[in-house]
């Protein structure tokens, strides 16, 4: 018997998901390339192109280079990459290596890049997608501006991919829908915007978990190209209360032992140290319990959670009960991780690697 707390992954739910998102891509004529952010793993990673995806997603430069390691040669960093100092050498080592791809969303950013891969002796090829903003207000410029930082990022000398943005204002409520046209209008401005300066746009990339059932790509007529969701491997608390999956797709989860009980509720030996403290602010608890749905984390310590269950006669569960807890935001979670447990009808059959754990530079 294994010690708690730890992260469980159920292998089946893993193959499931993996699966249908690949089907899903398929289906509407996208390419699919997975945010890895979520698994950190290159086991996980290579299940994924098993699956057929076309590379990888990452959020930052050593992400990339802990794949490169694992031998994933296609990698997209989709952040805009301020390539100074160490920072700059890495990515030209990187480009060396790998094909690779960065986020930019400026002329002083493009010109930064090709700084660090096209000056010198011996250039390095690297591309370039512009990022736009289609809703969330964070990075990513208008846009109908997307053309401008294209051309001078072609003038530097750099491969110019195509477009790209982030529809994370998909995770709130009743806004998945919603969050995918905004990202589908966004992204044909600013393909039209290159098109318009003569620019090619091979690559026109969005997607989140949440919005990408309602994303449109070639099959139908739509604009997208690539799709990027992160989360759906595993999914998590966020995703069930978002409607996205069912906590019967819920692929892992937190395994914690009961180690104290009050009435209703029960404290067990994880808290935020173990499945992070993200809460939304319309998510109804810290965390979910697939087998019990009508519970709710309403109070999460550094190493203890209180779980409020059902007022229906049965109190909550014995000490010593041992308790699967889905994270709000499972990226989180496996970033706190060393190593996740797959478990295959409920025994253990091997230890995954968290491989990109803390690569945050």
């Amino acid at each position: 018997m294994r010690d708690t707390p730890y992260l469980s992954v159920d292998e089946r739910l893993l193959e499931v998901n993996l699966s249908a998102m690949a089907d899903h891509a398929r289906t509407i004529g996208v390419d699919l390339r997975p945010h890895a952010k979520t698994h950190k793993s290159i086991e996980i990673a290579r299940r994924q192109l098993a699956h057929g995806a076309v590379g990888l997603t990452v959020a930052t430069v050593a992400e990339a280079e802990v794949f490169a390691d694992g031998g994933i040669d296609d990698l997209f960093i989709a952040y805009p990459v301020w390539a100074e100092g160490p920072r700059a050498e890495r990515v030209r080592a990187l480009a060396s290596r790998v094909r690779l791809r960065v986020g930019i969303d400026s002329i002083e950013g493009a010109r930064m890049l090709a700084q660090a891969t096209t000056s010198g002796e011996h250039p390095v090829p690297i591309g370039v997608a512009v990022e736009v903003d289609s809703g969330h207000h964070r990075t990513g410029v208008e846009p109908a501006q997307a053309g401008i930082i294209a051309a001078a990022a072609a003038d530097y000398g750099v491969r110019v991919d195509g477009v790209f943005t982030f529809p994370g204002h998909s995770y709130a409520p009743e806004a998945r829908a919603s969050a995918a046209h905004d990202e589908a209008h966004a992204l044909a401005t600013a393909r039209d915007s290159l098109l318009g300066l003569g620019i090619a746009c091979a690559v026109v990339s969005g997607g989140s978990t949440p919005s990408v059932d309602a994303a449109t790509g070639r099959a139908a007529g739509g604009v997208l190209t690539e799709m990027r969701p992160g989360v759906y491997p595993f999914y998590d608390a966020q995703q069930w209360e978002l409607g996205t999956a069912g906590p019967g797709r819920i692929a892992l989860t937190a395994v914690a032992t009961v180690v104290s009980v009050r009435g209703t509720r029960a404290v067990v030996d994880l808290g935020s140290k173990v499945i992070g403290a993200d809460r939304q602010s319309w998510a109804t608890g810290f965390g979910r319990l697939p087998a019990h749905p009508d519970a709710r984390i309403i109070a999460l310590s550094e190493h203890h959670a209180t779980i409020e269950f059902a007022d229906d006669g049965a109190g909550a569960p014995a000490l010593g009960t041992r308790l699967r807890i889905a994270p709000n935001h499972v990226c989180t979670a496996v970033n706190l991780a060393d190593e996740l447990v797959v478990e295959r009808d409920g025994n253990d059959v091997a230890v995954v690697s968290v491989d990109a754990r803390g690569a945050n530079t």
